[in-house]
């Protein structure tokens, strides 16, 4: 490629990943910061846009919302070598959420690598209030941080305390996330996973119990009395719909994953227990914090969630491998500079 040029990781069409070019960054707006970008997480969305199943995207795109790196030039605050995470969530400032200081939920939210393009590049532009300082921190752990802090958020707005009794369902990175800091707050954790060998890992890189594979099993467990929190991150609407019966009398159901169906429940039996039932999306400033200072007190293991490490293009020949076999990953770490 040319000098004027860069090489960026782009989903071109739905199944078909590739190294295209783009062009190098010539300017920067007023209140932006170059970043040299180190290191991209690949998240669940990134092999859902492989897959074509992501509903808010144009092709080509360059993915990537994952990220860290080094502050290329001086300015907006920052110096030249700072390393900083990258927040990927760009909002209008203006909006009533924004304003109320919920911009993870912006009315006009952007995420890079998904509205628009993303940081599987060498070099991105991003708004200075974007970026957050990752001293003690390495690139790849900086750049584990934001899947981490969708969990921090949710436990978070939960509002989990020391000897709730709590059920997280879906054994993914983000569901991992979560029970990891739902169990710092204090709370007993208990996984379920309808893969037995996702409940082994996290048993054995994290130290949970075992878990369950089914929801009558994980409610049998408490006496049939249910959970103080459940925290679904499944992505599956009839798995959502099941984990109502296991909450708890005054208890709080979490829904931090998604998905487009429309979700019903027993109306009598959501007010007899006098539940809360909240949405939780995307995470705030003070959540990335707490997950940084986990790391740099050694309260989670930043080198049990890393599952490989892989070069650009490394990455282009086994994307679609990855993606078939992701139930057996945390996360995927592309490292682009040291």
């Amino acid at each position: 490629m040319s000098t004027n040029t860069m090489r960026a990781g782009t989903v071109v069409k739905p199944g078909t990943f590739a190294i295209e070019p783009r062009p190098v960054v010539s300017e920067v707006p007023d209140g932006w910061v170059l970043v040299d970008i180190c290191a991209v997480g690949l998240c669940g969305t990134d092999y859902h846009i492989l897959e074509g199943k992501h509903p808010f995207l144009n092709y080509p795109r360059v993915i990537g919302h994952e990220l860290s790196g080094h502050v290329a030039r001086d300015g907006e605050g920052w110096s030249a070598g700072d390393l900083v995470l990258v927040n990927p969530y760009l909002t209008c400032g203006e909006c009533r959420a924004c304003k109320r200081d919920k911009p993870n939920c912006c009315y006009k939210i952007e995420v890079l690598g998904v509205h628009r393009d993303g940081g599987l590049i060498p070099q991105l532009a991003v708004p200075a209030g974007n970026l957050y300082a990752a001293d003690g921190l390495s690139a790849i752990q900086a750049a584990m941080v934001e899947f981490l802090a969708i969990g921090a958020h949710a436990v978070q707005r939960s509002g989990v305390s020391e000897g709730d009794n709590v059920l997280v369902t879906g054994v993914g990175p983000i569901g991992i996330g979560t029970a990891l800091f739902a169990r710092l707050k204090g709370a007993t954790v208990t996984l379920l996973d309808l893969s037995p060998e996702r409940l082994a890992m996290a048993s054995d890189k994290f130290g949970f119990d075992m878990g369950h594979t089914g929801i009558e099993a994980a409610i049998k467990a408490t006496g049939g009395e249910g959970y103080d929190v459940l925290f679904d991150a499944t992505g599956h609407a009839g798995a959502i719909e099941a984990g109502f019966p296991a909450v708890a009398h005054g208890g709080s159901y979490v829904l931090v994953s998604v998905v487009k169906d429309n979700i019903t429940f027993s109306d009598p039996e959501f007010h007899k227990r006098e539940m809360r039932l909240i949405g939780s999306r995307n995470a705030l400033k003070s959540d990335f914090d707490w997950v940084m200072s986990a790391f740099r007190d050694n309260l989670i293991d930043a080198d049990a969630l890393c599952s490989t490490v892989l070069t650009l293009d490394e990455l282009a020949v086994q994307f679609n491998g990855l993606a078939e076999e992701r139930a057996d990953l945390i996360k995927v770490i592309v490292q682009l500079q040291e």
